[in-house]
């Protein structure tokens, strides 16, 4: 041991809107379930998950890209309203 002390390192993840790092904990957790995204702020449900900004500019350009079917290995097109709302809801409060 060289007495020296270890800080303790943040995971970072890329925003799949403005394809930003950031970490982890500043960026939401989106996960798939069934054909609809699904917000994930504890980031505890099972499966594969994408991560965003909290905020509709990040989730609009997500959306625009179809970000989120790419990055959750989606066989088709998903539903974003529940996902939508609840960013509009945590960026009211």
């Amino acid at each position: 041991m060289s007495g020296r002390t270890h800080a303790r390192v943040c995971p970072e993840r890329t925003c799949v809107g403005c394809r930003e790092r950031a970490a982890k904990p500043d960026l939401l957790r989106i996960v798939a379930i069934k054909d609809e995204c699904v917000p994930d702020p504890r980031g505890t449900l099972p499966g594969r998950g994408a991560y965003v900004h909290p905020a509709l500019v990040c989730l609009d350009q997500a959306v625009r890209r179809r970000a989120f079917t790419r990055a959750l290995r989606a066989p088709g097109a998903l539903d974003t309203k529940a996902l939508r709302h609840y960013v509009e809801q945590s960026e009211s409060c």
